[in-house]
Formats: structure tokens, C-alpha cells, sequence
């Protein structure tokens, strides 16, 4: 039986139910304060990720909603070294100053939530499918960006372990209990 377990932990199973493990690329984004965040910059915590535009008509405001739930959540838990990290898939719009904004309006504590962007829609495209495995799409008309509505959960290393919708039904407390898992 311990040779199960130091094959498991060898292999990078961590006891996460559903778990992949898509590496994300290098990054260097720019925040809502007009700094830059790098994926260097969150080595060493778990982070949640998603994908949101601040003009969204639809799956955005309550995707932030229950990502600023999530984040109460993390607090209260006294979970530590945990950050939040939403990307623009909408550049040209979402400059830092309009992403601070889309925040503000949620009641976000910035101290651990980075709305990122500072790169073309092409590159947000690359990253998204490459690294997330998710389609992000700005169609030819309308304003509209096609994207997906899950949080991933990333690992100390950098690595997407888990995913799950973040539009209805949210798994609040097993998102919780998987920080606490990589933790």
C-alpha cells in the first residue's frame, strides 16, 4: 500500500477528484493598477483563474459575483497564499483603469484578485486554448467575446489541476476543500 502512495505522489496525483494537469505558460500581464504580474510572480500559491470582459451582457457579472463569493470563502477559511486571477478576453476595451472599475463595482479586495490584461486578443486566444484548454473567440461583429465560464484551480507550480463551472451551481466548498487538498 505505501508503494500506491509514493507512486501516486510521484506521479503528481495529489488526491483532487477529476484532477488534470495542463501546465500554464509564462506570463507577464498587466493589472488592474497598471502593474505587471508575472506566472513567477504566483509560484509558491494556489491560485483560481478565470476568463471575463467588463462589457459582458450576460455570464460575466454573475461569473465575478461568485468569484467575490469564492474569495469571502477563502477568507473566512483563513486560507493563506491563495490568489484570484481573472484575464481579459477583451484587451482593447478592458484597460487597467476599466478593469479596476469592473472590480470596485463587485467590492473585490484587490489584496489577492488581479484582473489582468496589457496583451493583443490574438495572444489572450493562444494563452486561453493553450494553457486552459479554453476557447476564447472575439467574433468580426459585435462586441461580444465567445468564452467559456469555468474557474481553474493552479497549483504552487503553476499547473491547472482542476476545473469547474463557475456560472450556476457553483462547487463553492469543494473549490475550498481542493485549496485545502493542494495546500
Amino acid at each position: 500500500m505505501a508503494a500506491v502512495a509514493v507512486f501516486a505522489a510521484a506521479c503528481g496525483n495529489s488526491g483532487l477528484k477529476d484532477e488534470v494537469n495542463y501546465p500554464i505558460e509564462d506570463f507577464t500581464f498587466t493589472n488592474q493598477d497598471g502593474e505587471q504580474l508575472s506566472k513567477k510572480d504566483l509560484k509558491g500559491k494556489v491560485w483560481v483563474a478565470d476568463f471575463v470582459f467588463t462589457n459582458c451582457a450576460d455570464v460575466c457579472p454573475p461569473m465575478t459575483a461568485n468569484m467575490a463569493k469564492l474569495q469571502d470563502m477563502i477568507k473566512e477559511e483563513k486560507l493563506e497564499n491563495v490568489e484570484i486571477v481573472s484575464f481579459s478576453v477583451d484587451p482593447t476595451v478592458d484597460k487597467p483603469e476599466v478593469l479596476k472599475e469592473y472590480g470596485q463595482k463587485f467590492n473585490v479586495d484587490f489584496s489577492n484578485w488581479s484582473f489582468l490584461t496589457g496583451y493583443s486578443q490574438e495572444e489572450i486566444e493562444k494563452f486561453a486554448l493553450e494553457s486552459f484548454k479554453a476557447l476564447v473567440k472575439k467574433p468580426e461583429e459585435g462586441d461580444q467575446v465567445i468564452h467559456g465560464t469555468d474557474f481553474y484551480l493552479i497549483d504552487q507550480e503553476g499547473v491547472m489541476r482542476k476545473y469547474y463551472t463557475g456560472l450556476k451551481e457553483v462547487p463553492f466548498d469543494q473549490i475550498v476543500e481542493d485549496i485545502k487538498t493542494l495546500q
